[in-house]
């Protein structure tokens, strides 16, 4: 599917499936709660979880979440931006429709893939997560998102193979900022850009 056609489900808040530099994702726009639902219900995912942000630059995310307010933060996104970081700040106010949901904090990334940014400069950032059900293996190609959700979701962007390995998470919301997940950047890579935290 093209991409105007992927914008214009966004936009019309669809829920659709993007590669990125990671694994492949369940996308929509922040500012359509629905489409979020719609996310939870086809990933089967617990309420209590909250989804990611994606966009093309950190500057986009700052209605988001107070990147810029947190040196560690600011840091890691300067160095490992655009790439496979993902990293927790507490969320902005005023909260918007879909991202977070519940909690006080957000997930941000700017990731290195590259049909990816050009549909979050388009669309602007996406509330994401990965795509498959809550618990299975990630997707790596837009077949095996197909094969596992083809029927569920409005559009699928096609941008081959993923790498397949989740991104490293990092929670800069708490001091010193905690290491969540390891991806592919692990704690000796992150350490010197956490040093003098916060």
């Amino acid at each position: 599917m093209s991409l105007e056609s992927i914008v214009d489900a966004v936009m019309r808040g669809g829920v659709v499936a993007v590669p990125t530099d990671t694994v492949y994702g369940l996308a929509c726009h922040p500012d359509h709660p629905e489409a979020a639902e719609r996310i939870f219900q086809i990933k089967r995912r617990p309420p209590e979880m909250e989804l990611s942000l994606l966009g093309a630059t950190a500057a986009d995310m700052q209605r988001y979440g107070r990147l810029r307010d947190n040196p560690a933060a600011a840091r890691l996104a300067e160095r490992f931006w655009p790439g496979p970081l993902s990293i927790i700040v507490p969320a902005a106010e005023p909260r918007h429709p879909a991202i977070p949901r519940h909690g006080a904090s957000i997930s941000l990334r700017v990731p290195a893939h590259p049909g990816l940014r050009a549909l979050l400069e388009r669309t602007g950032p996406l509330a994401t997560t990965s795509a498959n059900r809550h618990g299975e293996p990630a997707a790596a190609t837009a077949e095996e998102v197909e094969r596992l959700l083809g029927a569920e979701v409005d559009a699928i962007l096609d941008g081959g193979p993923a790498a397949g390995l989740p991104s490293t998470i990092i929670d800069c919301s708490v001091d010193p900022p905690r290491l969540l997940r390891t991806g592919p950047l692990g704690a000796d890579e992150l350490s010197p850009y956490l040093e003098g935290s916060p």
